[in-house]
């Protein structure tokens, strides 16, 4: 649908109270309104109650398979929503579907994924009460999420306040805040460090904490506060060359970003990176978790490439060290923080757990992530599976209380899944750009596949964007069953497609398959 509105515009439908509706869908009808919560900076309006979820209109301020979860996560709760494509967008199955399950104001066209200004006029003309950012682009932006609840005319930003997004978004302030909770660290400075003598002190310190593990070759990180990137990084071996190295790294600093602070910390080299999965209600005071992942698979650049739920599989393989309490002990660690700061939305707590089993918290992650369907995959809650977390986020984010507890939450089961890209591992995962010919899977009542490359005819990659083009989340009922699964669902999957220059399309399949057998392994 070309940008625009309906002929008689969308304030004569607010008036009437209707709602434009293709024919034959099903909605869910309006609950009685339930009292509001403190808006906590959210958009919310706390002077009246909540209005039904039927009452609002979801802006998707993103594209492909995560814009189509939200918009089938908004039919399933009887939400309206407005999607949005940009030119080069136009083939992607996330605008078909908007196409066929939305109204008049269902899709606009945007210049850009990236311009807030255009986002909010589409919202404005659509009549939009909130806005999902899905993942990437503007889902960690508190300036983005303040504007969204504090302008003129004030949406609802789903996601966490913009406050929590600023205050866990800075890592340095993550870190010194778990540390006053007791919440293990990578060992190292928690804030910037502009004294030489006392960056000596850290970094004696964290080569005796290294020797004391049992590290057989010790590594200190050095790096510019102010930096990112990648930049202004350097790693030190030899406590000796540790003053020289911190020189160079401040004066670095202080010429590439006016500020000379730096960072020590132990660099860990052998370890599996892990995840909880937090969901809190506005009251931000009764956070739940849905279970751990792993996601240690991953490409040279550190990409995630294969997830798994729950983190680690004792039963099955034998680690050095308690697997079970690990998993426990960064649940609650997680949880603590989230009481501690409110957290009142959906977020990912990010560890890394060493071969000795040490876990160490990395970072917040205050969005839905691209993995959360592996979790909710292996969820029941109060008995029921088919958990949905891109719907519970939109619920509990418009205001509604969460409705269970974390005693109500089980698991069965063990999920994969993988990111199906197109990309050359063999060369560095350089992305791969192209048309796709074939695409093409058998269904299984264990396979669940969220892609928005159309299947019945070809298409075009674009390569303004990330070059994911499905994830493919299996299910078994022990990692032998789901391993054995995953295999029989990456033998039979077809990709096929050429280059301009006629070269057969190259992607991650054969990667996801020769991985396979590390699954939770060191």
């Amino acid at each position: 649908m070309p940008r625009g509105t309906h002929a008689c515009g969308y304030g004569f439908f607010r008036q009437k109270r209707i709602r434009f509706r293709r024919a034959g869908h099903t909605i869910a009808p309006c609950p009685l309104p339930q009292p509001r919560h403190n808006d906590r900076e959210t958009g919310l309006d706390t002077s009246r109650n909540t209005p039904p979820l039927c009452d609002h209109r979801v802006l998707v301020a993103n594209r492909g398979e995560i814009a189509m979860r939200i918009i089938r996560a908004c039919r399933k709760l009887g939400v309206s929503f407005t999607a949005i494509h940009t030119a080069e967008d136009a083939a992607s199955d996330h605008v078909r579907l908007a196409r066929e399950e939305g109204d008049a104001q269902g899709l606009f066209r945007v210049s850009s994924y990236h311009d807030a200004n255009e986002l909010m006029a589409v919202a404005d003309e659509a009549g939009c009460t909130a806005v999902h950012p899905g993942y990437g682009f503007f889902a960690e932006d508190f300036r983005f999420a303040r504007r969204v609840t504090k302008r003129d005319r004030k949406m609802i930003f789903i996601g966490p306040s913009w406050k929590i997004i600023r205050e866990l978004g800075d890592k340095i302030n993550t870190k010194r805040l778990a540390r006053s909770l007791g919440v293990p660290t990578v060992p190292g400075s928690d804030r910037p460090i502009y004294d030489e003598m006392e960056a000596e002190r850290i970094a004696k310190s964290v080569f005796e904490f290294q020797e004391q593990q049992g590290v057989k070759r010790p590594l200190v990180l050095v790096k510019a506060s102010a930096g990112g990137g990648g930049m202004g990084i350097e790693e030190v071996y030899d406590p000796d060359q540790f003053r020289s190295v911190y020189r160079r790294i401040r004066s670095y600093a202080l010429r590439q970003f006016k500020d000379e602070g730096v960072l020590i910390e132990q660099r860990i080299t052998d370890f599996n990176h892990l995840e909880v999965q937090v969901v809190s209600d506005r009251t931000g005071t009764a956070p739940v978790h849905f279970g751990t992942r792993n996601c240690s698979i991953q490409s040279t650049g550190r990409q995630k490439r294969v997830e798994v739920a729950p983190g680690f599989a004792p039963a099955e393989i034998q680690y050095t060290f308690d697997a079970d309490k690990v998993l426990r002990d960064i649940v609650d660690y997680s949880l603590t923080m989230a009481r501690k700061v409110g957290y009142d939305n959906v977020g990912t707590w990010e560890w890394i757990v060493t071969r000795q089993g040490d876990p160490f918290l990395m970072e917040v992650n205050t969005r839905i992530q691209v993995e959360n369907g592996v979790s909710a995959r292996i969820a029941k809650v109060k008995g029921q599976g088919g958990i949905d977390l891109l719907a519970e986020q939109i619920r509990i984010g418009l205001g509604e209380p969460l409705g269970y507890t974390q005693d109500d939450i089980s698991f069965e089961g063990l999920g994969i899944e993988y990111r199906i890209i197109a990309e050359d591992p063999d060369n560095s995962f350089t992305p791969w750009a192209g048309r796709i010919e074939r695409f093409q899977w058998q269904d299984q009542p264990w396979l669940t596949m969220l892609t928005h490359v159309p299947q019945a005819e070809p298409y075009e990659i674009p390569t303004e964007f990330d070059p994911n083009l499905a994830l493919a989340i299996i299910w078994g009922k022990d990692l032998a069953e789901a391993r054995a699964r995953g295999l029989e669902f990456l033998r039979s999957f077809r990709l096929e497609g050429h280059n301009g220059a006629g070269e057969e399309l190259k992607s991650n399949v054969q990667f996801l398959a020769a991985q396979t057998e590390r699954i939770l392994r060191f």
